[in-house]
Parts: C-alpha cells; sequence; structure tokens
C-alpha cells in the first residue's frame, strides 16, 4: 500500500498536480475545497453554539425561577423535546418539514437551517448544565441578594448566574467539542463541510485514506484548540477557595 500526499495539490477539474498545492487563477485544488470545508464546519459550529448558549442559559434560568410552577414546565417540555429526538431527525425537519408548515422559511439556506437544528439541540442540553450550576450553589447565595433587597432579575443576574457559569466550564467544554462533532451531519443536507467534503473526495480521487487522514486531523485540530480556549477561560474564572455545596449547604 502505498500513500499519494500530492493527492490535495491536484487540481479538482483536470487532475493536474499544482505547484505549491493552492489553485491560482480561478483553479481549485483539493487542499483548497478541504479548507473551504473546514471553515464551513467551523462556521456552522460557532453559530450554533452561539444559539444554544443563549437559549440553553435562558431556559435553564427559568427551569429554576422559584414559584413559576408554568414557566419550569415550559422550560422542561424544552429540554425533553429537543434532547431527545435524533440531530439527524432534527435537521431532517428542519430542511424538509418546516419550511412546508412555514411558506417564509422556503428561501432560507440550508446552512441558516442546520444552525438552528444544531443549535436548539445542544441549547436543551446546555439549559440542564446551567440548571444544575444553579442549583448547585448554596441557598445562601440566594438569600443574600434577597438580604441586599434585589429583585429576582437582579439576584440571577449579580449573584447566581455569575457562580454557576464558573461551575459548568468543564461541561461547557465537553458541549463545545461535541458540537464540532454533530456538525459533521450537516452533510445529510449538502452543507459543504468537512464530512461532505470527504465523502466527494474520496469518490473523485479514490485515496479514501490520505483524504479521511486529514479531514480526521483538523477535527483533532479543532477540538484541542476549542480545549486549550476553554482551558484557559476556566483558569481564569475560576474562584480561589470555592466548594461547590450542592445545593443544601448554607452561603458563603
Amino acid at each position: 500500500m502505498s500513500w499519494d500526499w500530492q493527492v490535495f495539490c491536484q487540481d479538482t477539474m483536470d487532475r493536474e498536480v499544482v505547484q505549491g498545492c493552492f489553485g491560482k487563477g480561478g483553479d481549485i485544488t483539493y487542499l483548497d475545497w478541504m479548507l473551504s470545508a473546514w471553515g464551513w464546519t467551523v462556521s456552522v459550529s460557532l453559530l450554533a453554539l452561539l444559539l444554544a448558549l443563549v437559549i440553553g442559559s435562558l431556559i435553564g434560568t427559568l427551569r429554576t425561577l422559584p414559584n413559576s410552577p408554568i414557566v419550569t414546565r415550559l422550560g422542561n417540555a424544552w429540554v425533553e423535546l429537543f434532547r431527545n429526538i435524533p440531530l439527524l431527525v432534527q435537521i431532517f425537519l428542519w430542511y424538509h418539514v418546516v419550511p412546508t408548515l412555514v411558506p417564509a422559511m422556503k428561501g432560507v439556506p440550508g446552512f441558516v437551517l442546520v444552525v438552528f437544528a444544531l443549535g436548539f439541540f445542544t441549547s436543551a442540553r446546555i439549559a440542564e448544565q446551567v440548571r444544575s450550576g444553579i442549583q448547585a450553589l448554596p441557598r445562601g447565595q440566594r438569600y443574600a441578594g434577597m438580604a441586599m433587597g434585589f429583585t429576582t432579575f437582579q439576584t440571577y443576574r449579580y449573584v447566581l448566574l455569575p457562580m454557576a457559569f464558573r461551575i459548568i466550564v468543564p461541561p461547557l467544554t465537553s458541549e463545545t467539542m461535541n458540537i464540532f462533532k454533530n456538525s459533521s451531519v450537516a452533510f445529510a443536507v449538502s452543507v459543504a463541510e468537512l464530512t461532505m467534503f470527504a465523502m466527494q473526495a474520496q469518490e473523485e480521487t479514490s485515496r479514501g485514506i490520505e483524504v479521511y487522514l486529514a479531514v480526521t486531523g483538523l477535527y483533532i485540530v479543532s477540538a484541542f484548540a476549542i480545549n486549550r480556549i476553554m482551558a484557559f477561560i476556566e483558569k481564569r474564572v475560576r474562584i480561589p477557595g470555592m466548594v461547590v455545596a450542592g445545593g443544601a449547604g448554607g452561603g458563603h
């Protein structure tokens, strides 16, 4: 078995090897194509992560509101709905069903629909983590806000959420890495991300080993970069001596 890494220097049209491996004058090499697909993967993942963080934080907070059983049930319903439907099914629902039910969505690019599907799916998981983070705080944290005369919104804004987000940085790291891996299902609706590139390039070049090894390497680089960024964030926001009391202890 011989490996031919020059496959990435080939022009995608005439299969001629291009010097420098980057296309010029409108020509595209497989390396150009792969890097472009990586860009699509990163774009889908980051936008979906942003959407998931916003919605997940909101839903997770609503699930812990005191004396609000209806709001809590709605939050629970959101989590159970989007957490228990497979991601691939949700992508097909957004791509095929939602535009049929909502005609205004027919002109929305598939890229945006994948961001919605991936973002909503991940938001349910982040909502559960935010809820757990808030409930893990000592009850005295909430009482301290009340003693200061804070409203419920102010108590969450200035006391509970800043502490809760510090606690959940490690699981958020896992979710951020998962969202990059889960973006691979976008190939099912023809979003030109890494997995779609790998499948098409393998068929065109018959060099599946080289193609899939290169794509795997880019996923590893992405995951490692996320891990280092989140580790840096965790180190910067860590509170020395902060010990979570499982929600049952008193305040500090």
